[in-house]
């Protein structure tokens, strides 16, 4: 397949429109992984609390948002990849390439230390709302897997075939503070550059050229050597290289935050903190007040406290009808009261299970009990392996596919989620043995080999 390029004024309309939806949703992915990360907007009662405590507290927060994504994240465990029964029947070597193409994934998987990395995609989607995965051969033909960050990729999707990707960019910044953009296409990538180095805010469509355009000129008829870098790479594969992994999103959409609506619950429950460390700091010395003592006044009539306060000092007077005392200390249990009240919010917003949010609580829930109060959030975390598992298997389709395995239709294989104790299991199998169950079968699922 030869490559072909656009018109040039296409080629304009494909990297403003990307530049466009990086400007957009960079403020949107900065903020959430900000606030995973414990940079949150912090706010006072009063002003002039913020004035008094602002850079005592400005540092402050009672981060939740890495516990309601990491929640879903621990269940999120690809132990491997599986081959349909159609492919099975369509392959005429039958159940041997089926698992010689198993094997194959397995063997792509775990050269990429995809074990390690598919845990950053997941956050990276769960926390952002999106991620991204591309893979292309490396410098031996072998497939390579890049997860990449949901703010250096916009992709854009076919308006009539929704869910079908027909061109995707993606930028960085280079060590020389150039700015580089790739775009990916069916049949090829096209490789840009921005004409002069520059930090801070994106550039604009007209600072691009291609890479070879402007590489030539800082080549030399001294240096024959040195090989141009290419403009445009050939795509042979005939798909866009590209995957996207939308967390909670619309066919063809971009993904949702799991922090989307976390972030107001997070900012009450720091407010709440914040007032309550100010009344700490405000009751920690108890105010005291006297009364029947002859105020003194100033050149100017204001009046002037007869005491001094402190721990060091003693109030001492003449007039024997003088009265001292004492306010109260202010009650902080309901400020404890509204920050755990915050946390059963969070947990009812969310459906994560309220131990993750509030582990002192009292007591320790059955296992059939936990199962039951998880229900919500299991069936979040298996809406997730649906969607997330059959991103996973078209990259490693096309991952084989590059590696001349054809095209294989594969099945992501999850960890459950809601695994038994070891206890639990045990009791299954004496159960099932009371059923009729061999000896020898009971050895096996509890995991005894021979």
């Amino acid at each position: 397949m030869q490559a072909r390029s656009l018109p040039f004024n296409l080629m304009n309309t494909h990297i403003e429109h990307a530049l466009y939806n990086f400007r957009t949703n960079g403020g949107r992915y900065s903020r959430f992984g900000r606030y995973y990360n414990g940079d949150h907007d912090l706010a006072f009662a009063t002003e002039k609390f913020a004035n008094t405590f602002g850079a005592l507290f400005r540092e402050f927060a009672l981060n939740l948002c890495p516990a309601v994504c990491d929640a879903i994240r621990d269940k999120l465990k690809v132990e491997g990849f599986s081959v349909s029964s159609s492919t099975v029947r369509e392959r005429s070597s039958g159940a041997g390439g089926s698992l010689t193409d198993v094997r194959a994934a397995d063997t792509i998987w775990r050269r990429n230390r995809m074990d390690a990395r598919a845990g950053e995609v997941h956050k990276e989607a769960l926390t952002n709302g999106d991620a991204y995965v591309i893979v292309w051969p490396d410098t031996e033909g072998r497939a390579a897997i890049f997860p990449n960050a949901a703010s250096s990729i916009t992709v854009e999707y076919d308006e009539e075939l929704p869910g079908k990707i027909v061109w995707a960019a993606k930028f960085w910044r280079t060590a020389d503070k150039h700015t580089r953009l790739n775009l990916f296409y069916p049949d090829r990538i096209e490789r840009y550059i921005t004409k002069k180095p520059g930090e801070g805010v994106l550039p604009d469509v007209t600072d691009f050229v291609r890479v070879q355009s402007l590489k030539s000129k800082i080549q030399s008829d001294e240096s024959p050597t040195i090989q141009k870098p290419k403009s445009e790479i050939q795509n042979p594969f005939g798909v866009v290289p590209v995957f996207h992994f939308a967390n909670n999103a619309s066919i063809g959409a971009l993904g949702r935050s799991e922090l989307e609506d976390v972030i107001p619950i997070q900012d009450g429950m720091n407010k709440s903190v914040l007032d309550m460390l100010v009344a700490m700091e405000f009751c920690s010395y108890r105010q005291r007040w006297a009364a029947g003592i002859e105020i003194q006044y100033d050149a100017e009539g204001n009046p002037q406290a007869p005491f001094r306060a402190g721990v060091d000092h003693l109030w001492i007077t003449s007039n024997a009808d003088a009265r001292f005392g004492d306010f109260d200390t202010a009650n902080l249990d309901q400020f404890l009261k509204v920050k755990d009240g915050f946390r059963i919010d969070m947990a009812s917003v969310t459906g994560t299970p309220l131990y993750y949010l509030l582990p002192h609580g009292r007591g320790f829930a059955s296992g059939e009990a936990l199962r039951k109060a998880e229900s919500r959030f299991l069936a979040k975390v298996h809406d997730r392996q649906t969607t997330f598992g059959q991103i996973w298997a078209d990259v490693m389709q096309f991952a084989l596919i590059i590696e001349g395995h054809g095209d294989v239709n594969l099945t992501t294989l999850w960890e459950d989620a809601a695994r038994l104790t070891e206890k639990e299991e045990l009791e299954n199998l004496i159960l099932k043995k009371e059923l009729g169950l061999s000896t020898e079968q009971a050895l096996k699922e509890a995991g005894y080999g021979a």
